[in-house]
């Protein structure tokens, strides 16, 4: 088989590719109106609606989830007693963060150095793009051999679990003899990579109050208990002296055995610092893939700007904790709010509240599929073989569908290689990638159904 006609036929969509890109990227799709207004995210389904229409799928519909959010759905039928395969990817986006640090507005979609700059660009927006773009090529090269589902989720990046629920309820919307996640990435630019793990995640916020009100740290502070301190030192106790998550009961020392990560790539993806070490023990393959991680993403607490030499009677911390492959992330929920309830100092008053969860994912990469992916890899990428590695975050859906069709086999590719810093200031994609993917997907999906028709 030869890659030349879908690859060449890619390559000429490429410039609609990027106008294509561009008007979903100017979508502020965060699934959060406490942010963005609820419209944003209801105008980039619209347009995804409006673009599966546009390559003529059916039953195109807006699926209103449990968690207020919308997700996407199409499907496009293939010859008489071809597969199903459904492609996965989200239209919504993580928060652009302190748009002054953008080196170009998030939400306009910008090339710079080779790369187009955007937030969504790769995660996951770029996605639904690379589906777009292989079915366009199939069809200008004999045809879409297969049945297509496509569904677009309204809330990956929250984790409110919207479109699960949504799947569960309705166990036939979804089904489908293979399953495409379009929401992972190479190990980096120019390697072509199905990721074979998912960390799962809990998240948590947890509240401490020690005063009815907040005091003058003059007057009253040495013996006041400040719940802002007390915050310090619980979320201290999350993590050993050399950065190792320690979270009560909860196992540490998995090894990663596979593709290995080595450190100084690491700290240059990382964008570490010279001079700073990293944290953890294990290698860096064990610590991102294997290994349980926790962050403290936000806390509330008075700005150095405007800040009164007060005692804080009450703070607020939200946590994520990263769960590997073999635990259990309800269980690990549960660890981490112990560890929250007793490790507050001074008696402070503790509360916790879980606001998301989702479970590890393990792929069988020695399933036919991956045969199917493997040569189209081979050919999509020149001189490379696949390879499999982790990825340390969470796709909680990946777990839903496993369950709900456990004969259907899962890939998992994408385009969040480590150069496109996703969910960080001035993501971007690379176009080089976008399109090779793209004909990797319409070879896979031709290489797929030939095998089935044995």
């Amino acid at each position: 088989m030869t890659a030349r006609p879908i690859s060449e036929t890619v390559a000429s969509l490429m410039p609609r590719a990027k106008t294509e890109l561009a008007e979903l990227v100017a979508f502020r799709s965060v699934a959060d109106p406490a942010q963005f207004p609820r419209s944003e995210c209801e105008a980039a389904a619209g347009w995804v609606a409006d673009a599966l229409r546009a390559e003529d799928f059916q039953d195109v519909a807006l699926l209103d989830t449990p968690d207020g959010t919308q997700s996407v759905y199409g499907f496009l039928p293939g010859p008489a007693g071809a597969p199903t395969v459904l492609l996965y990817a989200h239209y919504d986006v993580q928060p652009p963060l302190d748009e002054s640090a953008w080196l170009s507005p998030p939400f306009e979609l910008t090339e710079r150095d080779g790369r187009w700059f955007g937030r969504g660009a790769a995660d996951c927006k770029g996605g639904f793009i690379m589906h777009l773009l292989a079915l366009r090529a199939l069809k200008a090269n004999g045809g879409v051999p297969v049945s297509v589902k496509v569904i677009a989720e309204g809330s990956e990046e929250q984790g409110t679990g919207g479109l699960e629920r949504y799947a569960e309820a309705h166990p036939d919307l979804l089904a489908a003899d293979t399953i495409v996640i379009g929401d992972t990435g190479n190990f980096r630019v120019g390697l072509p990579t199905v990721t074979a793990t998912l960390r799962g995640m809990t998240m948590l916020r947890v509240q401490l109050d020690t005063l009815e009100g907040n005091l003058h740290s003059g007057q009253f502070g040495g013996a006041a208990p400040d719940a802002l301190a007390a915050m310090i030192q619980l979320l201290a106790s999350l993590r050993a002296e050399d950065g190792t998550t320690t979270v009560d009961g909860l196992a540490t020392d998995a090894k990663w055995d596979g593709l290995q990560y080595p450190e100084g790539e690491f700290r240059t993806d990382a964008k570490v610092l010279d001079g700073v070490g990293l944290i953890g023990t294990g290698t860096v393959a064990d610590r991102i893939w294997a290994r349980p991680a926790v962050t403290v993403i936000g806390i509330d607490c008075p700005p150095v700007v405007g800040a009164t030499p007060s005692l804080q009677a009450s703070a607020r911390a939200q946590i994520s904790l990263r769960v590997p492959p073999g635990q259990d992330a309800a269980e690990a929920t549960k660890l981490l709010t112990a560890h929250l309830e007793s490790h507050a100092p001074w008696g402070a008053r503790v509360s916790v509240e879980q606001v998301g969860q989702g479970q590890p994912f393990r792929a069988d990469v020695t399933s036919p599929a991956y045969t199917s992916m493997a040569e189209a890899m081979r050919l999509a990428y020149p001189g490379e073989e696949m390879q499999a590695s982790g990825m340390g975050g969470s796709i909680p859906l990946c777990n839903t569908l496993a369950a709900l069709y456990p004969q259907a086999e899962i890939l998992l590719i994408g385009l969040s290689e480590p150069e496109a810093q996703i969910h960080a200031v001035n993501e971007s994609v690379s176009p080089e990638e976008l399109e090779r993917l793209s004909v990797t997907e319409a070879l896979f999906l031709r290489n797929y159904a030939e095998s089935k028709k044995g």
